[in-house]
């Protein structure tokens, strides 16, 4: 058996390969939408995809099921039989069996996260005792993925009701040697603790997940499922990917390559309703960038930003610190529902202003100048709950920059207003969207609250939900 693991570190997403040695044939689970990379991983190992399978309707991406199967007519689609599904599969039971040569796929219906959440315990050369997990999101490093987002507080309280029985009766009763590999790791927002390992083990996390160890007290591993206040915030986008996921996601066919555009095409392209998204550092779009643009670093968490403050069907324009990341950029909206952007900016902003383009600028402030104005400075802190209840600036208004673009109308109204985050990039984010959709244009704290500790200024700590504008 061969086991492939790929990262999208920017999603915080694992997905899959498993190939036969036996029989050259393989299984992809929870494929991004950029299949390119399953094939030529099994081409490189001689194998041939027969299966793909995703544990659960995700809310973070969009699923490449529906991609690899229009790729190869070979390819066969597995998905829950717990789950309504409006793309053609075969359905798979909790107990069913699917094999390929020496690997044994045991479906496992693992709900908790979504009611038709399955994982897949792995099996090899007959054995009983299986070689590992594919948990989904039933289990992760550190971690369980969150119940809460299906609905209300009672569809809440039985997804962390359903979890609980998953982990009693599924999960623990493994040996410890299993090794465990989740599709939720490090960097995804569907965990509140989620370590930075990229796999585990039972055994560990028998020992050591802080949840689990409550799980022999129903009402009380529940409880703290249910202690949604630490969780982060969900990202506007993620109401649009569950239900396009369920259904089949639309192929992509062939993409077109996105036009630079001089700076004459790019006004016209603003003009005609295009949005622009500046894709350079916080820093140089401070700098000066095109009046109304909205400003996410390519890299890090660019998906889930760019998802967060761009309207859902947007035409989107790019502004690029180097033509090389149009792909990479272009990839990351295509992962999250957005078309292929519209255009770039060719000549990048020098381009721009040597045409005679109009400039804006973010002003910046110190930490130790807002120290000095407090008082006379409203603080604005779009961080996560859980890093708010850490520690913030007394007297600050809390409102997550993934909250940001369904309260625009809570932001306080008081000039100046500084935004605040850990490092400068979301409030970076959180004010080029109050620039553009409310013409406001408030300080950008330069470094953040990392930049206010490391001065030794005072931070006060709070419930999360203290000050905290809520849905």
């Amino acid at each position: 058996m061969r086991l492939e693991q790929f990262v999208l570190e920017s999603l915080g997403h694992a997905s899959y390969l498993v190939g036969s040695e036996n029989t050259g044939e393989a299984l992809v689970l929870d494929p991004r939408r950029d299949v390119d990379i399953y094939f030529e991983a099994a081409w490189r190992r001689g194998f041939h995809i027969r299966y793909a399978i995703d544990t659960h309707g995700h809310n973070d991406y969009l699923s490449g099921l529906t991609e690899l199967a229009a790729r190869d007519k070979d390819v066969r689609l597995l998905g829950s039989a717990a789950g309504e599904l409006g793309y053609e599969h075969r359905a798979v039971k909790d107990g069913e069996v699917v094999e390929m040569g020496e690997v044994a796929f045991e479906v496992l219906h693992t709900p908790g996260h979504t009611p038709e959440h399955v994982s897949l315990l792995v099996r090899e050369d007959g054995h009983d005792d299986p070689a590992l997990m594919l948990s989904g999101g039933a289990l992760l490093v550190g971690d369980v993925a969150r119940p809460d987002l299906l609905g209300g507080s009672e569809q809440t309280r039985d997804m962390a009701r359903a979890l609980c029985r998953t982990i009693q009766e599924k999960v623990l009763t493994l040996p410890d040697h299993v090794e465990v590999f989740p599709t939720h790791v490090a960097g995804s927002l569907c965990g509140g603790n989620i370590g930075s390992r990229l796999s585990t083990t039972v055994g560990y996390e028998r020992r050591t997940n802080e949840l689990l160890a409550q799980v022999s007290s129903g009402d009380v591993f529940v409880q703290e499922c249910l202690s949604l206040e630490s969780l982060p915030a969900v990202p506007p986008y993620w109401r649009r990917m569950r239900t396009q996921n369920l259904a089949g996601v639309e192929r992509l066919g062939t993409l077109q390559e996105p036009p630079g555009f001089r700076p004459d095409a790019f006004r016209s392209a603003i003009d005609d309703g295009a949005v622009v998204l500046d894709a350079r550092s916080p820093e140089a779009f401070g700098g000066g960038h095109i009046p109304r643009s909205l400003n996410v670093e390519l890299g890090g968490s660019f998906p889930t930003w760019a998802g967060t403050v761009l309207p859902d069907g947007a035409r989107v324009l790019l502004v690029l610190d180097d033509p090389g990341d149009l792909w990479p950029a272009t990839w990351e909206l295509l992962r999250i529902g957005y078309s292929v952007p519209e255009g770039w900016l060719a000549g990048g902003m020098r381009a721009w202003a040597t045409g005679g383009g109009g400039l804006e600028r973010t002003q910046g402030i110190t930490a130790e100048e807002l120290h000095d104005r407090l008082g006379g400075v409203t603080v604005l802190d779009v961080r996560q709950p859980g890093e708010w209840a850490d520690g913030h600036i007394e007297g600050a208004t809390f409102i997550t920059a993934g909250e940001l673009p369904d309260h625009l109308d809570d932001v306080p109204q008081d000039d100046p207003l500084a935004v605040i985050c850990g490092s400068g990039l979301r409030s970076s984010v959180a004010a080029s969207l109050l620039a553009r959709e409310r013409d406001r244009h408030p300080l950008h704290v330069l470094g953040g609250m990392a930049a206010w500790r490391a001065a030794g200024y005072p931070t006060v700590p709070g419930d999360a939900l203290e000050g905290r504008v809520r849905p």
